[in-house]
Formats: structure tokens, C-alpha cells, sequence
């Protein structure tokens, strides 16, 4: 493969990449908005788009794998795309692009962290509730051998 086609086919793969994390940004952000709205029937709506932008994410991954498999051909100690650019004389379209591409991977990580810490907050919170019903309010002692009055909570109490 000569380095003309190569670079067309980055070009290609950067293009292509860029539209599918363009839609997870958009995905995310509007899964945000449902998640601070509350809307999970919107919420949950949003999977199927996701898992397609998952596979067409990981179909961009699998071509990267074999454009670097190609680049090892041109340029032996090549292991990542940005060391093939500095040993081929690509475009400065090609070089921004890249950047740009590196740019909204990391957009994508801080917004999928956010979400985690979003959903691992949910999940917290509703396990203090169930134990706070489950428990009627009252903490069982830390140390110590005295047990608490049997009491039943409140809100589970069928006598009330």
C-alpha cells in the first residue's frame, strides 16, 4: 500500500470517527438533560441509540487496528496513528483532524464520568432509603453487645 492511499484511508477513518463522537456528544448531553429532568422513560429510550454508536465506535477501532497493521509496513516503529504522521508527510487538514479527534475523546470521557458519578450517586441514595425503611430510621449499634427495642418502621408497619 503506498502512502497516498494510507492517508486517504485515515482520512477516511478520522471522518468517520468524528461524526460517531459529534453523536455521542450530542447523546450524552441529551441524556443529561434527562437525567437532571428526571424523564427516564426519555432516558431509557436513548440505549439503542447508544449501543449503535457503540458499534460504529468499534468498528472505527477495528479499522484503526488495521490501518496501523498497514503503517507498520511504511514506517516499522510506528505504534500509534500521531508516530506514523511524524514519519509521513501528511496535511496539515490531516494533523488538525487528528487533534480534533483526540480533543472529543477526551469530551467523551469527562461526560461519561460525570454520568458514572451520576448513576453511583443514584444507586447510593436509594440504598440509604431502602435502609431507612427497612430499618424504620433507627441505626443498629456499631460496637457493643445491647440490642435496640424491637420497633418496626413506620412506613412498612402493616398494624398502622
Amino acid at each position: 500500500m503506498d502512502v497516498g492511499q494510507w492517508e486517504s484511508n485515515l482520512l477516511t477513518l478520522l471522518d468517520d470517527l468524528g461524526d460517531a463522537q459529534e453523536s455521542l456528544l450530542a447523546l450524552l448531553n441529551e441524556k443529561r438533560r434527562h437525567l437532571a429532568r428526571r424523564d427516564w422513560t426519555a432516558l431509557s429510550a436513548t440505549q439503542e441509540q447508544e449501543a449503535s454508536l457503540l458499534q460504529r465506535l468499534e468498528a472505527c477501532h477495528r479499522r484503526r487496528q488495521q490501518l496501523l497493521e498497514q503503517a507498520r509496513q511504511l514506517v516499522p516503529q510506528a505504534r500509534t496513528l500521531r508516530q506514523v504522521a511524524q514519519w509521513m508527510p501528511l496535511g496539515e487538514d490531516l494533523q488538525a483532524r487528528m487533534d480534533g479527534a483526540r480533543a472529543r475523546m477526551t469530551l467523551l470521557q469527562h461526560e461519561s464520568l460525570s454520568h458514572w458519578v451520576v448513576a453511583q450517586r443514584s444507586l447510593l441514595h436509594l440504598a440509604q432509603i431502602l435502609e431507612v425503611l427497612a430499618s424504620g430510621g433507627r441505626l443498629k449499634p456499631t460496637y457493643g453487645r445491647e440490642t435496640l427495642p424491637v420497633h418496626q418502621g413506620a412506613l412498612v408497619d402493616e398494624q398502622i
